[in-house]
């Protein structure tokens, strides 16, 4: 569920809370699943406990998740965040597109990129 990358300088709590975030705004993980608790996902990654609380904290100020006190941490209802990250997205594609414009680069080499991501399935070619 959650890898981490001990050659990214980012601390990793902050690699726990943006590899969380991805699942939560892919869909692997729905809205009121319950996250593994914090001694769980420590002992699963090797890691200090603080790190994962630290890391909860954050997605639950983020509103990501929210808490139920005895239960657990659960998956929040995310559609007011990814409605507001898919606009980020197109906004930030449009400027792509007007800098393309701006430097001459050929509407179907654009086109022929955005295909061959969304072929894949959105897997790179790394």
């Amino acid at each position: 569920m959650i890898i981490l990358d001990y050659r990214d300088r980012r601390p990793i709590y902050e690699q726990i809370v943006e590899r969380f975030q991805e699942l939560m705004m892919s869909g692997g993980l729905e809205q009121d699943a319950q996250l593994p608790s914090v001694r769980s996902l420590a002992m699963d990654l090797s890691i200090n406990p603080n790190t994962i609380q630290r890391a909860y904290a954050e997605l639950e100020r983020q509103g990501y998740i929210y808490s139920v006190k005895g239960k657990g941490s659960f998956v929040a209802d995310n559609s007011v965040l990814k409605d507001g990250r898919k606009q980020a997205l197109l906004k930030k594609q449009e400027e792509t597109a007007l800098e393309a414009w701006r430097f001459d680069v050929d509407r179907e080499a654009l086109k022929d990129i955005i295909d061959r991501i969304y072929d894949r399935g959105g897997m790179s070619d790394d």
